[in-house]
Parts: C-alpha cells; sequence; structure tokens
C-alpha cells in the first residue's frame, strides 16, 4: 500500500492530507506535528488574546474525529531526522517511517535574536498555543508590555495586546513600521497612527540587553504579614496569579523600560533544520519546482517553509501566507498521488504573490508584489497625510508589478488583481500616473479586454 508522509500538521500539512485522501481513498497517511495539540491556526491566535475566540476557535477542524473518520493517521512528535535515499523519517522519540511519498510541510519558526536576556522569565514569542495561554496570564490591564519588532506579525499581535488594555512599547530596528512590507512614507504613517493611539514606538532602535529586576525589600509591615500567614494588603497579588520578575530592558537610544512581560515579535525562519544531510536542497526554505517537488523525486514542500517561483518578481521566494500555504498544498497533494502512480504530474503551481493586507488599530494597510519597484521601472506615489491616506504604485512598462497602500481600503481588490495577473495596461498605465486614483476605471477596461474580468484569484479558484 502506497503511504503518504506529511511533516507538519499545521494548514498546509491538513489541506494537504485530505486532499490525498480525495484522491486515493485507500493509501496510507500520517500526517506528523510535533505540538501536544489539534492542528490549529496561528494566525487565529491574536483572535484568541483578544477574547473574540476560545481555543477551540483556533482549530482548522471542529470535529474531534475528523483526521480519524478520514483515516487519516496523526502523530504527535518531532522530526529528528529526513533521509531521502532510504525514504525513510525518524522522529525523536527514535521511531523510524517510511514514506513512497513525503510532503515537507513544517512551517516556520520565531528567530531569537541575540540579546543578553532574551531567556529570562516573562519574555514570550506569540507563536504557538501555550504562547498564548502564558501571555494571556501575563498581558492584564495595566501591565506593561513591551514588545520587540513591528513587522507584519509583530503589529497583529500589537493590536491584540491593545485590546488586552496593557501599556504597550514597541522595539522596532528599522527606520520605520513593517519595514519589509512598507516604504518610508506608508511606514512613518503607521507609526503616527498607533502613536496617536497610545502605543509608544520607537523605531531606528534595538533592544541591548533584558534584564529581571532585583526584588525589592519587602516592607516591615508586609514582614509581618508574611510571619503571621496573611496578607498585608498592600499590593499583594491574588493567590494562582503569575508573577514574573519586572523586566528591565536597555535601549539603544539611552533609554531604559521596564516591563512585566516582553513579547518577542522578531520575525520567523523556515523550520527545516532536521533536514540537514537529508539530501533535500534547501536556501532559505526548500527549494521546489512548478509541481511543488524537491530535487528528489516523490518528496515535495508546501506552505511557509517552501521556496517557489514569484511571478511578478520571476526570484525564489518564502511567501509565509495562509492563502499561498493551502494552494501549494492542494497542489503538492495532486502530484503526490500521481508519483504514486508512476504518473506524470497533473497540477502546476501558478507561482506566488508576496500579499500583505493588515488591520492596524483601525488602519487598514496594503502591500503586493514587488512594492520596492524594478530597474528601470516607473513609480507614481499620492499622499495625504492629514486624511491619512497614502497610494504607491510601481510599473514594469505597461504593468503594474507592485504597490503600497494606506487608507485606501476601496481598491485594495483591484491592487492584488492587476498585480497578481500581471495585467497589461496599454495606455492606461500612463493615465495611472498622472492620476493614481483611477485604479478601478484601469482595471474594468484593461482586465476585461484580456478575459481577465473575474481577476487573479478567481483564476486560481479555478
Amino acid at each position: 500500500m502506497t503511504h503518504h508522509v506529511i511533516l507538519g500538521a499545521g494548514p498546509a500539512g491538513v489541506i494537504a492530507a485530505e486532499s490525498i485522501r480525495k484522491l486515493a481513498p485507500l493509501d496510507a497517511i500520517t500526517l506528523i506535528g510535533d505540538e501536544p495539540e489539534p492542528s490549529y491556526s496561528r494566525m487565529a491566535i491574536p483572535y484568541l488574546l483578544m477574547g473574540n475566540i476560545i481555543e477551540s476557535g483556533t482549530y482548522l477542524r471542529k470535529t474531534p474525529s475528523h483526521f480519524v473518520d478520514l483515516n487519516i493517521k496523526v502523530v504527535q512528535n518531532r522530526v529528528q531526522s529526513v533521509q531521502a535515499a532510504t525514504k525513510t523519517v525518524i522522529l525523536k522519540n527514535g521511531e523510524t517511517l517510511h514514506f513512497d511519498t513525503l510532503l515537507v510541510a513544517t512551517g516556520s519558526h520565531p528567530v531569537s535574536p541575540p540579546i543578553p536576556g532574551i531567556k529570562s522569565a516573562g519574555v514570550h514569542t506569540c507563536w504557538t498555543l501555550a504562547d498564548a495561554r502564558a501571555i494571556m496570564q501575563l498581558a492584564k490591564p495595566g501591565a506593561r508590555v513591551l514588545q520587540l519588532g513591528a513587522g507584519f506579525i509583530g503589529c497583529i499581535i500589537m493590536e491584540a495586546l491593545a485590546a488586552r488594555g496593557v501599556k504597550l512599547s514597541v522595539v522596532e530596528m528599522g527606520d520605520r513600521m513593517v519595514p519589509r512590507m512598507m516604504g518610508p512614507t506608508a511606514g512613518g504613517m503607521i507609526r503616527d497612527w498607533v502613536d496617536a493611539k497610545g502605543v509608544q514606538v520607537f523605531t531606528s532602535t534595538r533592544v541591548e540587553s533584558i534584564e529581571p529586576q532585583a526584588a525589592s525589600e519587602p516592607s516591615m509591615l508586609e514582614k509581618i504579614a508574611s510571619t503571621i500567614g496573611i496578607g498585608s494588603g498592600m499590593g499583594s497579588s491574588d493567590a494562582g496569579e503569575p508573577h514574573s520578575p519586572v523586566l528591565n530592558v536597555k535601549l539603544s537610544n539611552g533609554t531604559t523600560v521596564q516591563a512585566d512581560l516582553v513579547i518577542s515579535a522578531a520575525g520567523v525562519r523556515p523550520a527545516i533544520g532536521y533536514l540537514e544531510n537529508s539530501g533535500i536542497t534547501c536556501l532559505l526554505g526548500v527549494l521546489t519546482d512548478e509541481h511543488l517537488q524537491t530535487n528528489v523525486p516523490g518528496v515535495y514542500a508546501a506552505g511557509d517553509c517552501a521556496e517557489a517561483l514569484d511571478k511578478v518578481s520571476g526570484k525564489m521566494i518564502v511567501s509565509a501566507i495562509q492563502p499561498n500555504a493551502a494552494e501549494q498544498a492542494r497542489v503538492a497533494a495532486a502530484n503526490m498521488v500521481a508519483y504514486s502512480k508512476g504518473q506524470p504530474p497533473t497540477t502546476e503551481l501558478k507561482g506566488v504573490t508576496q500579499i500583505n493586507v493588515l488591520d492596524t488599530l483601525g488602519l487598514i494597510s496594503s502591500s503586493f508584489g514587488d512594492w520596492q519597484g524594478v530597474p528601470g521601472g516607473a513609480h507614481v506615489e499620492l499622499t495625504d497625510k492629514a486624511a491619512g491616506r497614502h497610494l504607491s504604485l510601481q510599473f514594469k512598462d505597461d504593468v503594474l508589478v507592485g504597490c503600497n497602500s494606506v487608507g485606501w481600503t476601496e481598491h485594495v481588490g483591484v491592487m492584488r488583481g492587476l498585480v497578481e495577473g500581471q495585467i497589461k495596461l496599454g495606455g492606461w498605465a500612463d493615465t495611472l500616473k498622472q492620476d493614481p486614483t483611477l485604479l478601478m476605471e484601469a482595471y474594468l477596461a484593461s482586465a476585461q479586454g484580456q478575459g481577465n474580468w473575474s481577476g487573479a484569484q478567481d483564476e486560481r479558484r479555478r
């Protein structure tokens, strides 16, 4: 019997397992995840922190027997290593699994910056359900919270923390917020907006050290109260409440900030360390072709750990967003089944695009494609800071290759359609360079003429 092994029980892994089951009802499928939780979406964790959902609301599938019903074996263990030559996966508990096809879908893990004290009690990442539980215990209303990083993920976490009523400070090494998604004007506008909402933001600043503050000497009243076994009533905490030392966070600008909780949101990296010496080629992520196959026949990759072709820039990129992960999983699954049957690949990935839409304390911003522009390309920018609106368009010849926007919500779908669809604008390109607000008119005229009326997103659904 053919055995499909999937490493990673997040969105890509789950969708791939389900897709294989539809195409191959009798094949064996093993889904391996390294957390003691039902499969869940990391993107739902901020909503858990906000209190909008309970923990089960993060689960990818709501029926407890879902995988049993599909005859998909779920293993909760960490992968130790993979050997492509022998088609084996070795788990941390020593168990060895043999596969006919393999999908690498282990996603990303948080980057731990080399900061003295980063491992101190009271310093947490915000990546797992276990992280969320710890944060919810400490991020009470009025708690002093310092967050490292104001990138895309950092801004989502910041939104959740602000909703919890904490006193929040954010430190970002870049000269603006979301520097990998926004240009200087847009990133600066987001910073000004956040600052006006009461969040203290330090840009162009590094955290130099984190040090637990020495416990203060208890007062005489507290000593007496402790001796006779009663609370002093002077700042004592309720029984059972978590205790974490106050942290002194030293910044490169000379400031020291005191925090009850530090959140490290300094970015993520593909979780593929276990593939060292596996025979599977990796750069930043696992290199894949248009069928999501690696350099090893029968071995595929999908999701945040996969490097795939960006059809706008023509470069191989890791595009760590859930829509891309889902599409990659479906393509990989179809080709895994075809490979197991000795057939050629049946499905091709049309490419990935850098897509980000962000809600930062009520301010909507977006970034698509090659937002920094291309050599020899044209650029037009429109900014109204008083109205909180900014639009930046990047062109290569008559094609929109990238864009940034802040506060321009009415054109988000149009911008994505133009960039993803690589629609030739013809004379409309010059019109947009004169008046970039005419995006809708340009899209309707150009996309209809090229048979792309439904837009790139609908095209990918078919």
